[in-house]
């Protein structure tokens, strides 16, 4: 169930990564339930056959961000995937993901379209960015920033360092972030805050301790 962000209940990135682990040993479809949770929070903010551009990142956020793609074209909005850079090592749910949107007749394109859609999914990188980005991810972000759209981030909008806050580029800036399993420290950091727009969670039914 998707609520409105505790602040007290931040956790680390390593806190967060042992309870994934557990979900994911008991076998939990944690992607798919993060990227249909993420769909349906967005379907229910914006107007019906929407242009949705999804970006998607190397890692497993950008998974969750083709599954949100997915799920949203059964409600019939109208997706442009953009995956600034091929991800060969992908891990197996993510790679799974995007076989799955191009089964069902998705594209994946390597450039932002030239019109700017109705509302931007954030799927580059999620709590474990611990680099300095630069092209094209930045490309990629400054473009979405300069549209002034409403984006949702998902987990943690991307550019920004999940335990410190520290931007690692000019973060994207965000409308809604949805937290996956616990919000990230970086969700109480002044600095950061900023970026994060309206804070919600999806616990993933994932027990915390």
């Amino acid at each position: 169930m998707i609520k409105a962000t505790d602040p007290s209940t931040a956790l680390s990135i390593a806190a967060i990564r042992m309870l994934e682990k557990r979900g994911l040993e008991q076998g939990l479809p944690l992607m798919q339930r993060a990227g249909t949770s993420a769909a349906v929070f967005l379907h229910d903010q914006i107007k019906p056959a929407s242009h949705v551009v999804v970006l998607v990142g190397p890692g497993n956020n950008g998974g969750d961000a083709l599954v949100a793609a997915a799920e949203l074209h059964k409600f019939g909005h109208r997706l442009t995937v953009v995956m600034p850079q091929a991800a060969p090592d992908a891990s197996a749910d993510a790679k799974h993901a995007l076989m799955h949107w191009l089964v069902i007749g998705g594209t994946v394109m390597p450039d932002l379209p030239a019109d700017k859609p109705d509302v931007v999914i954030d799927g580059l990188f999620g709590i474990g960015l611990s680099r300095t980005l630069d092209r094209p991810w930045t490309d990629a972000i400054q473009t979405v920033n300069a549209w002034q759209v409403p984006v949702l981030a998902l987990d943690i909008p991307s550019g920004l360092h999940a335990d410190t806050g520290q931007a690692l580029c000019d973060p994207i800036h965000a409308t809604w972030t949805l937290s996956f399993i616990a919000p990230s420290l970086a969700t109480n950091s002044d600095t950061a805050r900023k970026f994060f727009g309206e804070c919600f969670l999806e616990d993933l039914d994932l027990e915390h301790d």
